[in-house]
């Protein structure tokens, strides 16, 4: 009986590796496989010829670099609020990169693991400015439009039961409907993350009649998602963040990183490869972080121009600014 115990234990041993390794079945596919938004500008977006764009796909684009030199290999399904996990849990894709917000409970029980937070944001509410609301706490009694399943959706509930006050939810099961129906006056606000609620106001048939509010109501860390069970994978997604923003720091950009090879700074010859092999220990090539920084950029830069000043969202960095300059991003030392 003890014997068969043993193999019993083996082969679940066996199955439990064969399962962590995401790496191995990445390269064996040719590509990588980014769960992404079904469409929200600054983050994740694609045209009309199919290029997609904004501050997550970045992120996809630079894991891609990182593993097979090559931005371009990377699929990106779009996934909605509701399906974007249970696609992950399937292995239907390599990693979740889609606005979503890092909780204790989606990863003690969805099985998940957040990687570093490449966006800070918060909730809030868009309203017209016709309607002379100044504060979410003037929202007393008033219908808002929300999209279900979202923790935005829980949000909501906690901050009228906080603060005493009314309110009619109108629930939608996707953004793109919570907006068209807050668009045809359907309901008084509409509410999501601040940073979706530039992008969505874009969609308005007059933008400039609607307006943000300026109260957060919650905190909300954007962050990627793997499956637990693989630290190899995991790593390579924190630190492929972790890197973009130890490049900002250093001065490093997409244009000059060939320059900075030639640096006699020991902090940048160790991230870019020149000294010492830290790719070695994530399964990665010598020059893994070069890769990042060479197709896709540092931090700042893909900041910018997904939902920055060279965007449409015109987002100040706020939050997302470098710690050394007031925000909170912050990165461990390749060392």
């Amino acid at each position: 009986m003890r014997s068969v115990c043993l193999a019993a234990g083996l082969v679940l041993a066996l199955a439990s590796g064969a399962q962590a390794g995401v790496l191995d079945t990445v390269r064996q596919k040719g590509f990588l496989a980014c769960g992404s938004n079904t469409g929200l500008a600054g983050f994740g977006l694609a045209d009309s010829k199919g290029e997609w764009s904004g501050l997550d796909v970045d992120f996809c684009r630079a894991i891609a670099a990182t593993i097979f030199n090559d931005p371009t290999k990377v699929k990106f399904i779009p996934l909605t609020a509701k399906d974007r996990f249970t696609a992950l849990q399937s292995g239907e894709v390599d990693v979740l990169a889609r606005n979503g917000t890092w909780t204790q409970s989606r990863e003690a029980e969805l099985g998940l693991n957040f990687g570093a937070v490449n966006y800070f944001d918060g909730q809030g509410f868009l309203v017209r400015k016709k309607a002379g609301v100044t504060a979410a706490k003037e929202l007393d009694g008033a219908s808002v439009c929300v999209q279900q399943g979202t923790t935005t959706e829980l949000n909501l509930a906690d901050f009228f039961r906080t603060h005493g006050m009314k309110y009619e939810p109108a629930v939608f099961a996707t953004s793109d409907e919570a907006i068209k129906s807050y668009d045809l006056n359907r309901c008084d606000a509409f509410t999501t993350d601040v940073s979706q609620l530039y992008a969505e106001r874009l969609k308005l048939v007059n933008p400039d009649e609607h307006m943000v509010l300026p109260d957060v109501i919650s905190k909300e860390p954007l962050a990627p998602a793997v499956r637990q069970g693989d630290s190899q994978w995991f790593n390579i997604v924190r630190w492929t963040h972790y890197v973009m923003v130890n490049a900002e720091e250093l001065g490093i950009t997409k244009a000059n990183v060939d320059e900075k090879l030639k640096s006699p700074s020991p902090e940048i010859r160790r991230l870019l490869g020149v000294e010492g092999d830290f790719g070695k220990g994530l399964g990665l090539s010598r020059d893994w972080a070069y890769r990042i920084i060479k197709h896709v950029g540092n931090y700042g830069e893909v900041f910018d121009r997904g939902v920055g000043e060279n965007s449409r969202l015109k987002i100040k960095r706020g939050l997302n600014d470098l710690w050394s300059k007031g925000g909170l991003q912050y990165a461990p030392p390749v060392r």
